[in-house]
């Protein structure tokens, strides 16, 4: 019988299909570990052998939220239809690359006549190396028959809604992206279609820690509320993908501009947010981050159409735009003292001075030995120095098409000094509301 069911399942080419009945399921996974040399080790997934260079290491790849629904989905949609339970599911990503992932707490329940009418399951998510709140949790998949035809997603415990425009979903609809959504819907029409199933089938998906692990990400900020969001363009997850975090920036800059926000106040992290709540006539209402992808975030404006930035930052961040470096990352450029020195001698210091502030690591150490001099104009003309190449190369970057200021400070000596147009930026921020 086994025979006859494999038989059934080749295609022309003499390879096994993609379905997720037991027999594909079993050769699938002995063949992938027949051809990566899964040891003890290996997790058997397919990404054995699939890893990114980074900061001269290995960096294990991982698979995304988007990738844990559909395989949950499809792996409950077999069983809802058959009755016949399994451990795992197989999935081609976006990406091209055929994933085998377990299937955790399989719930198959039965009606009154012994037939299966609702199927929960989950696959746990594997981010990899890379540095993930939502790794490790379980993201459910609940399932069950529809008098209606199609294929019906939506979110349960644990997946936000959306609640602001400009975002991947329209306000109302649960948080899963549309990437993740075709994966849901292709992968469990498939098993409809192997099973010769015409009826409809409801998906909820749900993640039990969800509420709590978005506490930790960029949602509450997004306007997703009750849970984390479904996400994943290629199936698979990089490991300290830049790529991930600028999409989140332009994600939410997008819904910044439709909610009104020509005019932005952006800051790279938490010292600037904490800094912009205290200075005086600045309305935060378009208020987000930036990490350090200061250029990358100019680039959007320009091409989202705003109108115009103030960043507000540490003088730690910023003194690495006075030299033109647009990622403020230490991996990317450092040169902060060697910034501060050049300053100095612009603004009239000494040689010597200038020597010493080369010998310190952080630019508060730096400032506490230009404040030491007591030369209050000295001081005053340094940071008049940087704050002017902070805005020659803010303006250099998005060519004079929108609007750019800054304003720095420290966390010892507080407000350091602005830009020449930050003053017209913050009058502008505070008209708009």
């Amino acid at each position: 019988m086994a025979q006859n069911r494999e038989l059934n399942h080749k295609k022309d080419n003499g390879k096994h299909c993609s379905c997720s009945c037991p027999v594909c399921i079993e050769e699938d996974t002995a063949a992938s570990e027949n051809a990566t040399g899964a040891g003890e080790n290996a997790s058997g997934t397919g990404l054995e052998d699939s890893y990114v260079l980074y900061d001269h290491r290995k960096l294990r790849m991982g698979y995304t939220t988007g990738s844990c629904a559909a395989a949950a989905a499809k792996a409950g949609t077999y069983m809802l239809l058959t009755g016949i339970g399994v451990q795992k599911i197989t999935l081609d990503t976006p990406r091209g690359i055929r994933l085998t992932l377990p299937v955790e707490d399989v719930q198959i329940h039965r009606d009154a006549e012994d037939h299966p009418d609702r199927v929960s399951c989950a696959v746990r998510k594997d981010g990899g190396d890379d540095i993930d709140a939502t790794s490790g949790a379980l993201i459910y998949a609940d399932l069950s028959r529809t008098d209606q035809p199609g294929v019906w997603i939506d979110g349960g415990e644990g997946v936000g809604r959306v609640t602001k425009p400009g975002l991947d979903q329209p306000v109302g609809n649960a948080a899963i992206n549309h990437v993740p959504r075709k994966m849901i819907q292709d992968s469990v029409s498939q098993i409809c279609r192997e099973q010769g199933y015409t009826g409809g089938i409801s998906v909820v998906i749900r993640v039990p820690e969800g509420r709590k692990i978005a506490e930790k990400t960029f949602n509450p900020r997004l306007g997703i509320v009750g849970g984390i969001s479904i996400l994943g363009t290629s199936g698979i997850v990089m490991p300290m993908s830049e790529k991930a975090l600028v999409d989140t920036i332009r994600v939410e800059m997008k819904m910044q501009k439709q909610n009104g926000g020509d005019y932005l106040v952006i800051t790279p992290g938490n010292y600037g947010e904490r800094f912009a709540q205290e200075l005086p006539g600045l309305v935060r209402t378009h208020e987000m981050k930036c990490s350090n992808f200061v250029g990358q975030t100019l680039d959007m404006a320009v091409d989202l159409g705003i109108r115009g930035i103030l960043f507000v930052s540490h003088i730690g961040k910023f003194i690495k735009v006075s030299g033109g470096i647009m990622n403020t990352h230490s991996h990317e450029a450092d040169c902060r003292a060697e910034l501060m020195a050049a300053a100095i001698i612009r603004a009239g210091g000494s040689a010597a001075l200038a020597r010493e502030v080369l010998g310190t690591n952080t630019t508060e150490d730096a400032l506490k030995i230009l404040r030491e001099t007591g030369d209050e104009a000295l001081f005053r003309n340094t940071m008049d120095s940087i704050t002017e190449r902070i805005g020659f190369y803010l303006d250099a970057r998005v060519q004079g098409r929108i609007e750019t200021g800054a304003v720095v400070f420290s966390n010892e000596y507080g407000l350091l000094g602005q830009t020449e147009r930050a003053p017209d930026l913050i009058e502008k921020i505070r008209v708009q509301g």
